[in-house]
């Protein structure tokens, strides 16, 4: 159901170049590409993450309670995405671990302060 999810930033090239890098972990590449716009999928027809200055004009801000979820296959990609993140600038949120039988997710922030995380079922 879900398409894409739209992330703003205020920097466009220096969130690509992290997404680039974070994204790299599952396998994403770059889907779409525009001005203002940059979308990885893992594969054609699958949903997107994307970055984008926002159209108003205004400052990119994070939404109070706006989280991303970001499916990944196991829990070595689940740690291997949250540990890339901080080691690109991002903020932890939560350390990768079980949150409840059957999910196991880690928290962070990217550099313009939006909340992901990824996770596994299983």
């Amino acid at each position: 159901m879900i398409g894409y999810v739209t992330l703003g930033t205020n920097d466009l090239q220096r969130a690509a170049a992290f997404y680039d890098a974070l994204l790299g972990t599952i396998g994403a590449k770059r889907a779409m590409e525009m001005e203002r716009f940059i979308a990885w999928a893992t594969a054609p027809n699958t949903p997107m993450l994307a970055v984008i200055t926002p159209y108003d004009g205004k400052p990119a801000t994070v939404g109070n309670g706006v989280m991303v979820a970001l499916m990944v296959g196991s829990k070595e990609q689940v740690e291997a995405m949250h540990r890339k993140a901080l080691e690109l600038g991002g903020r932890d949120e939560g350390a990768p671990g079980p949150r409840g039988p059957g999910f196991y997710a880690g928290y962070f922030r990217d550099l313009d302060g939006n909340k992901l995380n990824a996770f596994c079922l299983g």
